[in-house]
Parts: C-alpha cells; sequence; structure tokens
C-alpha cells in the first residue's frame, strides 16, 4: 500500500511540475518569429496562422502579420514573396513595412506592427505587385483570404 502511495504521489508531483512549465512557457514571453526568403519551417500553408501563433496559442511565436500567398492558379503556393504595408491605396503614401515570404509561400512576423486607421497591402512575386484596394486593420490574412474572399496570390 505504501508503494502505491508513493507512485501516485511522485506521478502527480510529476504531472504539476509538467503543467507549470507548459504553462510558463505559452503564457509568459513572446518568442521572435520573422519570415525570410529561401527558408522553409513553416507549415500549414492557407490556414489561418493566428489560430496558434498568438498569446496562450500552441504555436511559438504572437504573429502580427501572417498569410499565404499563392501562384496565379491558386493551387501552388507561391514562395518568397514580398508583402508591403504602405499608408496608402496601391503602393503611395509611406511604406510602413516590408515582410518577406518563405519558400514555402507563408509569411509571418512577430515584430509590433501599427496599423493606426489601417495599412494597405500588397504582395509581389516576379512580376508587377498587386494591391488590395481595402484597408485592414489586422494581421489575420488566412482568416478572410482563402476562408470568404479569394487566396492571396502573385505572378
Amino acid at each position: 500500500m505504501i508503494k502505491f502511495k508513493t507512485i501516485v504521489i511522485l506521478t502527480f508531483s510529476l504531472l504539476f511540475i509538467t503543467f507549470q512549465s507548459c504553462q510558463k512557457e505559452n503564457d509568459g514571453e513572446n518568442e521572435t518569429k520573422i519570415s525570410a526568403g529561401g527558408t522553409s519551417r513553416s507549415h500549414h500553408a492557407g490556414q489561418n496562422c493566428m489560430d496558434c501563433h498568438s498569446k496562450g496559442g500552441s504555436g511559438e511565436g504572437w504573429f502580427t502579420v501572417a498569410g499565404t500567398v499563392y501562384d496565379n492558379t491558386k493551387a501552388n503556393a507561391y514562395p518568397n514573396t514580398t508583402v508591403n504595408l504602405y499608408t496608402a491605396i496601391n503602393g503611395t503614401g509611406t511604406l510602413k513595412y516590408t515582410i518577406m515570404g518563405d519558400a514555402m509561400g507563408n509569411f509571418y512576423t512577430t515584430e509590433n506592427i501599427d496599423f493606426g486607421t489601417g495599412l494597405y497591402p500588397s504582395v509581389q512575386g516576379s512580376a508587377a505587385p498587386k494591391y488590395m484596394a481595402t484597408a485592414i486593420t489586422t494581421g489575420k490574412c488566412n482568416s478572410c483570404h482563402g476562408v470568404i474572399t479569394d487566396k492571396l496570390w502573385t505572378n
């Protein structure tokens, strides 16, 4: 009987320690994660990245802007794109932020992004940039694109 109690107590102690260490990992600090051309560490193309990559989520880093860019067929991810965020429509105004896409077609950053009253994105592959006609106030690109609006794409 004593051995059983000892095993139960040790098991609960280990579970408590494990739970506490996992909680601290997800609740405390934001891990810096920024996509870069040529890298291939990202995953889950087309899904809303912030479902996991947000405070309290299971993903590493709390993304402020993230999404997936496809080629003009909208069937294949477009590698190594550039996403720019401007203060005015069609690439006018001030260029505030540039995020490089990775080899998997995904772009993401944990950097602080000040959306203010809205920023206007552009996506560029090897051809001229494609501009979004409306301002964004959130960086959850795949929460709309590919769900209720067309996928992000470029040439």
